[in-house]
């Protein structure tokens, strides 16, 4: 795919702001690393800083409304059927041209245009850098609730977006399939799924809410390990969709997200790898 098809930057929307074939989603996620449950819990939530300040016209894409109620894992993704109806109620149709951004993190919106796209809407695009970025180019907030009215949408889903966990077991020692994670160096270093390789999506990002540009994203992704199969996996399904759009992006097309990633793979007493240095005696 090319990068104007998955990408809109701040300038353009603010040109089109208004125009009623726009739908509009603020996807934040809240990541409050480093603090206990107890603390994170005094912290506010995503839809609270919605509240206090959107794109004006933006709904909220409440990313719990798209996961597995009855799952193990934070984020993994719904029941098909769930999506497709969830995907409606928020007023997205089948013809509507859908932009999803975050504030502070990327990857946020990069996971709710993964969901879309996989389940068949064909005008889906991310907001490059964000809500930060709009109020940089001059682009006024709104605050309060904001929601469109509920949209006919029929599903195309396109299963081989997502890869499960049998499929990452099944894949490992082949050398046709590449797995990939988009978390930290250090955090690799430390824990990994056996035979993956590294690229953080801090390396493809300048901060955590601009993407890198067309040919740094290139350059970084040509010097990784190639592969018949690309599959991206973090800690819990986030970060690595924002390494799969970069791959589609450069013209892999065959990647897919490992939803349940580490949380799941952890969770379920799979072995782990360390790097030598981080071994510990």
């Amino acid at each position: 795919m090319k990068r104007e098809e998955m990408l809109i930057e701040p300038d353009e929307l603010l040109a089109r702001l208004g125009d009623p074939k726009l739908r509009i989603y603020d996807s934040t996620i809240m990541f409050y690393m480093g603090m206990s449950a107890e603390e994170a819990a005094k912290m506010p939530t995503a839809h609270e800083v919605y509240l206090q300040g959107h794109i004006p016209g933006a709904a909220f894409f409440d990313h719990q409304l798209f996961s597995d109620v009855g799952g193990k894992y934070a984020h993994t993704l719904a029941p098909d059927e769930i999506l497709a109806a969830q995907i409606g109620q928020i007023g997205i149709g089948n013809h509507a041209e859908v932009i999803v951004y975050a504030s502070g993190l990327l990857a946020s919106a990069t996971r709710a245009w993964w969901i879309l796209h996989y389940a068949g809407v064909q005008h889906v695009r991310v907001l490059n850098g964000g809500l930060p970025a709009w109020r940089e180019a001059g682009g006024a907030l709104a605050t309060g609730e904001q929601k469109y009215d509920p949209a006919s949408f029929t599903a195309a889903f396109k299963p081989e977006m997502f890869a499960s966990r049998e499929e990452v077991q099944a894949a490992l020692g082949q050398g046709t399939v590449v797995i990939e994670n988009a978390l930290t160096q250090d955090w690799h270093d430390q824990e990994h799924i056996p035979g993956s390789t590294c690229l953080p999506l801090t390396d493809l990002t300048v901060g955590w809410d601009i993407l890198r540009s067309q040919d740094e994203i290139s350059a970084l992704v040509a010097a990784r390990p190639k592969g018949e199969r690309i599959i991206t996996y973090c800690g819990g399904g986030i970060a690595a969709t924002l390494n799969a759009m970069a791959h589609l992006m450069v013209g892999n097309e065959n990647v897919a997200v490992y939803d349940g990633s580490l949380f799941e793979w952890k969770g379920e007493g799979l072995p782990l790898s360390s790097s030598p240095a981080m071994t510990l005696a």
